[in-house]
């Protein structure tokens, strides 16, 4: 997978101190042990990059990346995975920021590696929940958005449990400048028609397909996934939605 769920709605009536809805993890924190080197660029290099949510009022994500003086506009990745993707477009696109948020800590030491060893300039990582820092972004101050093969959460019971809901989607769509989009990639059919008919309602997005192919083939310049990969090689054909941010009034 590129990215595994991180934050579904927490139980109706729980709001935190700005009265918005709280969210609840169930992913992992952490997996196998960390070797040294893993241990060392995660005491060494994430202080530097990490993205800390102020507690009040918002954080413009173009003040994350003063390394970046030709910064042209700021991406996210929702649950990065290993970071295979999120490196790749950071080194295909210099100019671009791109904020990785992933509360996994083998998959953030995974992205710390491919910084620290092609000398990537232009990434941030959160690596707690995602919902906190959309609630603190300015109204369209992102490009794009991803959110790449989600955990499921096929059975019944934990369907709840999925990042894409009305609410998030909503959120979504407030943090991306007019025409951004977001991605969405899933080889689980159940849950990309799950997003499909959440993003149906969603007066703020519009998808873009055109045609089958237009969510049967990846997106343009799109690296690939270990966890894609895997995916396809076990028969499941991935499904890529694009959504486009309507223009405001």
């Amino acid at each position: 997978m590129s990215g595994r769920d991180l934050t579904p709605p927490a139980p109706e009536g729980v709001h935190d101190a700005d009265g918005a809805p709280e969210r609840a993890f169930f992913g992992r924190r952490k997996g196998k042990r960390l070797r040294d080197a893993q241990e060392r660029r995660l005491a060494g290099l994430l202080p530097a990059l990490r993205v800390t949510v102020p507690e009040a009022g918002t954080l413009d994500p173009a003040t994350l990346f003063p390394a970046v003086p030709s910064l042209r506009e700021v991406w996210l990745e929702i649950g990065f995975g290993g970071g295979e993707h999120l490196a790749a477009q950071a080194a295909a696109h210099p100019d671009i920021g791109i904020i990785g948020a992933e509360p996994f800590v083998n998959g953030v030491v995974k992205l710390l590696r491919a910084i620290d060893e092609q000398g990537l300039r232009n990434v941030r990582i959160r690596d707690e929940d995602v919902t906190a820092l959309l609630a603190r972004l300015p109204d369209a101050c992102l490009a794009r958005v991803y959110l790449l093969y989600p955990d499921p959460w096929p059975k019944r019971r934990q369907r709840k449990r999925r990042f894409v809901s009305e609410a998030s989607l909503a959120e979504i769509a407030r943090v991306l400048k007019d025409g951004g989009v977001f991605r969405f990639a899933s080889d689980i059919d159940d849950y990309a028609g799950w997003t499909l008919a959440r993003a149906a309602r969603c007066p703020d997005l519009a998808w873009t397909a055109e045609r089958a192919d237009d969510w049967r083939q990846p997106f343009p310049g799109w690296p690939g996934t270990r966890y894609e990969a895997k995916a396809i090689a076990a028969g499941r054909r991935p499904t890529y939605l694009e959504f486009a941010r309507r223009p405001r009034d």
